[in-house]
């Protein structure tokens, strides 16, 4: 039964399930990933304000989440899972999964986020849940209610569709997490001595052909930091050979931080006056603290990733459609990746993006 009450919706808002007071949503992957659902999650937190809700994602979920204010009740790692969640070097283990599911239960309201339900419906199934929601594809075992996957569709926006489904209707479109005492405190010491604006840099990305070239963020971090601007390039441990080069073609003062905290960074992206990167969690997760960005996307990532609004957060978009150097068509869901990383997004100009960044600095 489609619910009738006046509101803001993303599809169908079914009537709310009765009596239920454990919620386990599933949303693995990284930081972006996890971001997209947050609205959802708020959503079903509005709809069901008693319930616990328990989100089914990773260690750097739980560490984001740890010790600030959020629509989740409690973050539990998932366990290694075939084609579910696969992290490097750790095996699967089949008394370890019995374990987990068992410890979650009872469970009255699963939700599934986490792609098209072809692995992660069964998955779910697998706690038992008096209701089942989510997306599937047509070889996905069905929910008890769902809506069909499909790949071009925004991330947040699917999501609430979801939750729809299971009563809730949004109460925010895009993803925003507290920033806290804590948070600012553990930033001011990596950031002392430098002049504001800050301006952050994030030349990674998950997918290598999301990524903007090296020497074009160094460019414009030179420029910044030239005009007396605070610039940092920021990135995760494993992203340290890339920071470090985009921090040296720039020069000093340009600092490069790549040991930052979850805290930490939450507390370096507060501080910033614009953000400058790629499509990626840190980026995602500078607009969700608030800070404006200027970021470089391929054409299909705006539709599936980009922000909704342009006043704090402006897009430069590649519209590349096929492999630089192959040629497939790379806009093709139904055809296999190809196996080159060449960079999709190398056709926008550096004087696009610093003009960007010069306006939401000048607080245009």
């Amino acid at each position: 039964m489609v619910n009738s009450e006046p509101g803001p919706a993303v599809g169908p808002i079914e009537a709310k399930w009765p009596d239920v007071r454990r919620i386990a949503v599933l949303r693995g992957g990284g930081l972006g990933d996890l971001l997209f659902a947050v609205p959802a999650m708020a959503a079903l937190r509005g709809a069901y304000p008693d319930a616990e809700i328990v989100l089914l994602g990773t260690e750097l979920h739980r560490e984001l989440f740890a010790g600030r204010p959020s629509p989740v009740t409690e973050v539990r790692p998932l366990p290694p899972y075939e084609n579910v969640h696969e992290p490097a070097g750790q095996p699967f283990d089949e008394a370890e999964q019995r374990a987990w599911f068992d410890a979650l239960k009872p469970v009255d309201l699963a939700v599934q986020l986490h792609g098209g339900g072809r692995n992660s419906n069964p998955f779910l199934r697998k706690l038992e849940p008096r209701y089942l929601v989510g997306a599937r594809t047509p070889d996905a075992a069905e929910a008890d209610r769902w809506l069909p996957f499909r790949y071009y569709q925004h991330e947040v926006l699917r999501a609430l569709e979801v939750v729809g489904l299971a009563g809730a209707r949004p109460v925010e479109l895009e993803p925003s997490i507290v920033v806290t005492d804590a948070d600012r405190a553990a930033a001011a010491p990596v950031l002392d001595g430098l002049p504001e604006p800050l301006v952050v840099v994030h030349p990674g990305a998950g997918d290598p052909r999301r990524r903007w070239p090296a020497e074009r963020f160094a460019e414009i971090a030179a420029k910044l930091a030239a005009s007396g601007r605070g610039v940092v390039v920021i990135g995760a441990p494993d992203e340290r050979e890339l920071v470090e080069r985009v921090a040296g073609m720039a020069g000093p003062p340009v600092r490069p931080l790549t040991s930052l905290s979850m805290s930490a960074l939450v507390g370096v992206l507060d501080r910033c006056s614009a953000f400058a990167g790629n499509d990626s969690g840190p980026r995602h997760l500078a607009a969700a603290v608030g800070a404006p960005t200027v970021s470089v996307y391929w054409m299909g990532n705006v539709v599936n990733a980009g922000p909704l609004g342009r006043s704090r957060h402006r897009v430069l978009i590649s519209w590349m459609s096929n492999c630089p150097v192959c040629g497939v068509d790379c806009t093709r869901e139904d055809l296999p990746r190809c196996a080159h990383d060449d960079s999709f997004v190398a056709t926008v100009p550096v004087d696009d993006v610093l003009g960007e960044l010069e306006e939401l600095l000048a607080g245009r």
